[in-house]
Formats: structure tokens, sequence, C-alpha cells
């Protein structure tokens, strides 16, 4: 495809991202698992928490569909891609979740999808390295953000803690792909601007 293509793709993509159910080739994780007891405010705790995973998938998305434009290798791109393809299955649990507990999902996604497909754009165009670095050093402050909310979920929520723990082994495998591919360690100053600005998003999207 020409880059004229992969654009059109991307915007595509972006369109089913925030307008279109996601899809799911695997089967949502504690599916079969009975609906536990929980009181008002732990019920509004679990929404609030899989709103911000949600969002998280919806910049992951995006920043995997910004990244695969700039890349460089062929290779790099389809591994970029079929990242994208898992993110969106976690779309679809987060969602899937989200509904089941009577929540919804947070009305900035559109602001949280344009933001992370520049980001992503730019990490590409910086070199292919750096642009694994960016994946890596992504995926491993997310599992570090996942680790949190299962410490955070009501312990007797298992259905939303199964789909929280899938995400972040699926997450800790994209970390290490991307590290296998070369990517390259990231200065500290950018790793934190990463931290700080994931920080705003989930305690953003954590209320809105």
């Amino acid at each position: 495809m020409t880059r004229l293509d992969e654009l059109i793709v991307a915007i595509d993509q972006g369109l089913r991202t925030l307008l279109a159910p996601a899809r799911t080739t695997r089967p949502l994780p504690g599916k079969n698992l009975a609906e536990a007891e929980m009181t008002e405010d732990e019920k509004r705790q679990a929404v609030a928490l899989m709103r911000v995973n949600h969002s998280g998938e919806v910049c992951a998305q995006a920043l995997y569909q910004g990244q695969a434009l700039t890349a460089r290798r062929p290779e790099l791109q389809e591994t970029l891609k079929e990242a994208a393809r898992e993110e969106t299955e976690h779309l679809n649990w987060c969602e899937s979740r989200i509904t089941e507990l009577g929540g919804r999902k947070s009305l900035l996604n559109p602001a949280w999808y344009a933001g992370s497909l520049a980001l992503g754009a730019l990490a590409g165009a910086l070199g292919d390295k750096w642009n694994l670095g960016f994946l890596a050093e992504t995926e491993r402050q997310v599992v570090r953000h996942l680790d949190g909310h299962l410490l955070r979920l009501p312990v007797q929520d298992a259905k939303s803690r199964a789909v929280v723990g899938q995400m972040k082994e699926d997450e800790a495998r994209h970390a290490a792909t991307a590290q296998e591919y070369g990517g390259a360690e990231l200065p500290p100053p950018v790793r934190l601007a990463m931290k700080l600005s994931a920080r705003v998003m989930t305690g953003t999207a954590y209320w809105v």
C-alpha cells in the first residue's frame, strides 16, 4: 500500500475504535465466573478502573497505528499491527466488563486517540530502534499500571481481575517482543514524561 492508503486505513481504524464495538477472537477472560456481590462503592471503583483500562487500550490502538505508519521495516510494521489487533481484543474485554457493571466509557476517548496517534507517529519517525524502545517502555509502564489495578480492584470481583490479569500477560509479551527486535533504552527524561502523561490520562479517565 502507498502511504496515502495506509493513512486512510489508519483513519478507518480510528473510527472503528471510537465508534464501533470492538471484536475479539479469544473468549472474554472470566466469562464463566459468577458475578460477585459488591457494595455500590466497590462497584463504582471497579467501573472506574475498567474505564481507565478501556481508555488505555484506545490509546494503545492509536499508538500502534501511528507507529506502524512511520515504521521503516515491513516486519516491524506487521509486528505493530499484530499488537494492535491484540489490543482490540482488550478493548472488547474492557467494554464488555464495563457494560456488565452498568458503567460507561470515558467521554474523552477521541482526545486520547488523537494525541496518542500523533505521539506514535512521532516515535516511528525517529527510527525503528527508538520506535521499538518507545513500545517496550510503554508496555512496561502499562504492566505496572495493571499491577496497581489488581491491588485496587475489589477482591471478590474475579471477573474484572481475570480480564486485567490476561491483559497484563499480553502487554508483558509485547514489551519482550519489542526488546527482542532491538528496541533502544529510552533516556530517563523521556520515560518520566511518558509516566506523567499517562498519569494525567488515567487520573482524568477515572472520573470522566
